[in-house]
């Protein structure tokens, strides 16, 4: 059975809940919810299972906060014996409108910390990653407050249906791969 790791970055604790920085957690929370499977805490994240069409897939939500997220991934390919090819990053964009969604086959950090630990721990840029779009409303200087920041009611009704487009996404990746996907997908947002 094909095996698959889909990542969501954030930090973990109630006084991150519903940042923007924790997108990548909201979007596998959608995805748990509507496949009726819940998280366990498991060494190094909150791990869920399921399988879709033959193929088992494993959810993390790394524990390890944000600029560590590279320890939980390298650990769980490994004990699952996951090719880096079959894992997808679910993670904020900065430099993508609220609600924007870009999935790539592979590239740089782009200055995300959390993806930034990812490569340095497992040697390679080579893996596959979807950006959620936050925005960058923010002042001059302000960028932290802007990540760490909790959306607004408002910002969460225009990012819902990102999120279930997201979880659209996450299966096609899983069922068609990242190349069908990308054609699929990132010309419609």
């Amino acid at each position: 059975m094909d095996k698959y790791l889909i990542v969501g970055l954030g930090n973990v604790g109630q006084k991150y809940d519903m940042t923007r920085h924790n997108t990548g957690f909201m979007v596998l929370d959608a995805f748990a919810k509507a496949s009726n499977i819940v998280f366990d805490d498991r060494r190094y994240g909150f791990v869920a299972e399921t399988s879709l069409k033959g193929r088992k897939i494993f959810l993390l939500k790394p524990t390890t906060f944000m600029n560590l997220s590279g320890n939980a991934v390298r650990y769980w390919l490994a004990k699952e014996k996951i090719d880096v090819e079959r894992m997808l990053v679910v993670v904020d964009d900065l430099a993508l409108p609220l609600g924007s969604l870009r999935l790539k086959a592979s590239g740089s950090n782009a200055g995300h910390n959390g993806l930034g630990n990812i490569q340095s721990v497992l040697g390679t840029e080579r893996y596959c990653r979807l950006r959620v779009g936050i925005g960058n409303d923010f002042p001059r200087g302000m960028q932290v407050e802007w990540v760490l920041g909790r959306y607004s009611d408002e910002e969460m009704k225009a990012l819902a249906p990102a999120i279930d487009t997201a979880c659209e996404m996450i299966r096609s990746f899983v069922l068609a791969g990242v190349d069908i996907t990308m054609n699929q997908y990132n010309k419609k947002r």
